[in-house]
């Protein structure tokens, strides 16, 4: 279109002023996210590594120390049992050092799309889960194995004789500390989610007769006995943690409301 001479320009459009994105701004194409992603995979894997090995070097202390309740030397049926419980123990030991590492890395591949303020909320959560999943492990430790134990090793002896073998005992004795410890971590996770405004108490309270049923079926799947006594040792706290997510929830809506 061709202006006639003397007249005026047609006026600029001027184009609405965009919030600055949080992150660095920069758009990746596929490739540089699966590169990144490979990055941080590489370097969950190398923390798995170094924490395996150094779950090698006091393997035989923790397996003395899970043996501790049983008491006994343990069965081993098979040439390389020994073996593969040693290294079993020492790569789960691995893990559960690595944890910490390994989640900055999942965040640290999920934050570019959050917030500062979400990715502060996050970041910070780190340690309290960690110091959560230990607290956990201690309560399974000490409140749920011991009497899980007696119960197995004297229920029926006129019958039957409590011999173990290390793969059995080894498996639901970990299985059941590692369950209680993420268990423990559900409230704080909860909260860290209202914070980002996916969950509300609402649905929580409303729901209380599902997650009552879901914790049943929980507590009977994480018990290693099948007597009311084991399992509601497990489900009174899982209920406990439960309503705490629904307290927690509440308080972190709170960060959640819009300024205004």
């Amino acid at each position: 279109m061709q202006l006639q001479r003397g007249s005026a320009p047609p006026p600029e459009i001027e184009e609405p002023d965009l919030p600055e994105a949080d992150g660095e701004g920069a758009r990746m194409s596929l490739w540089d996210h699966l590169d990144e992603l490979r990055s941080r995979l590489f370097k969950a894997v190398l923390a798995l590594v170094i924490g395996s090995v150094i779950g090698v070097i006091f393997a035989t202390p923790i397996l003395e120390f899970l043996r501790a309740p049983y008491a006994k030397e343990f069965i081993v049926l098979d040439p390389t049992g020994g073996v593969v419980q040693y290294f079993r123990v020492a790569i789960l030991a691995g893990a559960i050092l690595s944890i910490p590492v390994m989640t900055y890395q999942v965040l640290m591949f999920v934050l570019p799309g959050l917030t500062r303020q979400e990715t502060r909320y996050l970041l910070y959560s780190i340690p309290p889960v960690t110091v959560l999943f230990l607290i956990g492990v201690i309560f399974a430790w000490y409140i749920l194995i011991p009497p899980a134990l007696s119960f197995l090793v004297n229920f029926q002896t006129d019958i039957f004789k409590a011999e173990w073998t290390a793969d059995h005992y080894l498996g639901f004795v970990t299985a059941l500390l590692f369950w209680m410890g993420v268990a423990f971590e559900t409230p704080l996770i909860f909260f860290v989610l209202s914070i980002l405004g996916f969950v509300t108490p609402r649905p929580l309270i409303k729901n209380w007769r599902i997650a009552v049923v879901g914790t049943a079926i929980a507590a009977a799947v994480i018990t290693p006995t099948v007597d009311p006594v084991n399992m509601m040792l497990v489900m009174g706290p899982l209920m406990g943690l439960y309503g705490l997510s629904i307290i927690l929830v509440s308080i972190g809506m709170r960060f959640n409301r819009p300024e205004g």
